[in-house]
């Protein structure tokens, strides 16, 4: 693993889920937006938030601190969808 591909993916994992987001809203117009604004909020700060801490120099190796990276880009990025599910199930 090198610091490209940790880039690509929190760069494609967050951006389909911003597009999950605009489709959804897109096809219910029921959902509140403001649920969804929030989702997208939260999204943005964890791209910048992940991609700050790739920028970082790591101190000990770098095949562990970017498997950690990717480890909770994955773990936030599906609590992400648990709330987007929590919202559809909401509006219904």
């Amino acid at each position: 693993m090198n610091l490209r591909d940790i880039k690509k993916d929190i760069e494609y994992v967050l951006s389909a889920f911003v597009d999950d987001c605009y489709f959804l809203a897109t096809c219910n117009p029921s959902i509140p937006d403001d649920k969804l604004s929030g989702l997208l909020d939260e999204a943005i700060e964890l791209f910048n938030d992940l991609k700050d801490k790739v920028n970082v120099k790591p101190e000990s190796s770098k095949k562990a601190y970017f498997n950690g990276l990717r480890k909770e880009l994955l773990e936030k990025t599906d609590a992400l969808y648990d709330k987007l599910s929590n919202i559809v199930k909401d509006s219904k």
